[in-house]
């Protein structure tokens, strides 16, 4: 069996496995990381984020297509197949394998593609490479696996019509009615993308409101606009059974309701993938949910291993796996620009999309901070009338006193976008970053960042009456 040496193993080609790998190749050390799909990227490109994501897009391209009237002099509404769609969304994943796939050779990482097992602390096997099985040893091992949904073990998976959110980029068809079991982001941004190409939801929520993270207002915005596309949200729901059939699948809830669709996602929870490393040789162990504990550099309680991404469980986002990597190959080569991540944009991709970050208002008012509100609809701006997406609302919280951005809140096209001006603001120091930036600066029109000098008055006005 071959045998290798690395300054740093890395576990995982996700986000947060190549920010750790790229970030300790760039500080001169030598570098391995272990894939155990056939390409570059993780669930992130192939299973998670681009391929729902690049899904949404062109969803979201054909309701505006089917009801902007200026179309109609083209030809009449369309019906596309899911796994039309899906065939854009396995180009963008394939451009995405292409782009990883040159930065690992651009910055000397060895690319290692196998399944990984820890032998002890410093080594790890890769069984299944092109050579057979082969050794790496390493001063430092990132763990950054990532995570997989979980799936109860009284459904059956295998059966054709039963999907979870990794195997439903394998559906072949288009239903005509399907049942989402979860009402968590990933839920909500499929109950979106099914509901767009003409599917019957029915959205099952085990809690009493979607998204409870979320804002109020913007959840309930949500809520609406998903029932308006034809979505039925039922809450406070836990299922008894699921039983499919060669006709579909029929849920039994707890609650006496029975349920009958064509096609089944389940999307209530997820597991970190560490049952396969054999952790245990390495000292380590993981929580009831394959998660690992980490302390705020992102060690484990092995000096020299990491853990980054989703199998550290919060906030189990592309954007912070990211930066998560960087930050703990920075810690493992003593560099001086270590920061711990927790301050997180939420990026929920719902049509009409979601974004987040700070303090809502029901944090607020729990906390005695003494806020006010400005919020400027989208509907009175003069892009969103340009561009025909009138749906949403830019939403600032603030402190009354000091005029301090406590929260910005973000619903409609572009939010994900539109919520990185406040972002930038909100981090800057002093009088930087309150409320008067917004009202004293010019913002190009018409534009949807325009939105923040609107917002801004608004709120202000709210305050000069009291």
């Amino acid at each position: 069996m071959a045998v290798y040496d690395y300054d740093v193993v890395v576990i995982g080609s996700g986000p947060a496995g190549e920010g750790a790998a790229m970030n300790a190749a760039k500080h001169g050390r030598r570098v391995a990381i272990i894939e155990e799909q056939e390409a570059v990227g993780g669930n992130c490109t192939h299973k998670g984020t681009i391929p729902s994501k690049a899904l949404r897009h062109s969803v979201k391209q054909i309701i505006e297509f089917n009801t902007n009237p200026m179309f109609r002099d083209i030809g009449e509404p369309r019906w596309f197949s899911f796994s039309k769609v899906l065939n854009r969304a396995e180009k963008v994943m394939a451009n995405q394998v292409m782009l990883r796939t040159n930065f690992y050779a651009r910055n000397r990482v060895d690319v290692y593609f196998g399944s990984a097992q820890f032998k002890d602390q410093n080594t790890v096997l890769v069984k299944g490479t092109a050579k057979g099985d082969e050794e790496l040893r390493a001063k430092n091992i990132v763990i950054a696996t990532g995570s997989r949904p979980y799936c109860p073990p009284d459904i059956d998976f295998n059966h054709p019509r039963i999907y979870n959110s990794d195997t439903i980029l394998k559906l072949s068809h288009t239903p005509r009615t399907m049942i989402i079991y979860g009402a968590g982001v990933i839920g909500c941004e499929y109950a979106s993308i099914f509901s767009g190409l003409g599917v019957k939801v029915d959205l099952i929520d085990t809690r009493d409101r979607l998204l409870s993270f979320l804002d109020g207002e913007i959840s309930d915005a949500l809520s609406y606009h998903l029932r308006n596309t034809s979505v039925k949200i039922r809450h406070n729901e836990e299922y008894d059974s699921v039983i499919g059939d060669g006709h579909g699948v029929i849920m039994n809830l707890k609650s006496g309701k029975r349920i009958r669709a064509d096609s089944f996602l389940w999307c209530n929870g997820r597991t970190g993938n560490t049952d396969k490393l054999n952790i245990e040789a390495a000292g380590l162990e993981a929580n009831n949910r394959g998660q690992l504990e980490i302390d705020d550099h992102y060690r484990t309680k092995v000096e020299s291993i990491y853990a980054v991404g989703d199998v550290i469980g919060w906030p189990s986002l592309a954007s912070a796996a990211l930066d998560q990597g960087r930050s703990a190959a920075a810690d493992l080569v003593g560099a001086d620009n270590f920061r711990y991540i927790n301050e997180v944009p939420t990026g929920i991709y719902t049509i009409p999309e979601i974004s987040s970050i700070g303090k809502t208002e029901e944090e607020l008012t729990k906390e005695c901070i003494p806020y006010e509100v400005g919020q400027a609809f989208f509907k009175d701006t003069a892009r969103a009338q340009i561009s025909s997406q009138p749906v949403g609302m830019l939403k600032i919280l603030f402190h009354r006193e000091t005029l301090a951005i406590l929260g910005i809140h973000c619903f409609g096209d572009q939010a994900s976008e539109i919520v990185h001006i406040g972002q930038a603001i909100m981090r800057q120091e002093g009088k930087a970053n309150t409320l008067e930036y917004f009202v004293n600066t010019t913002f190009n029109y018409p534009t949807m960042a325009e939105a923040y000098r609107v917002a801004a008055i608004a709120g202000l006005n709210r305050i000069s009456n009291l």
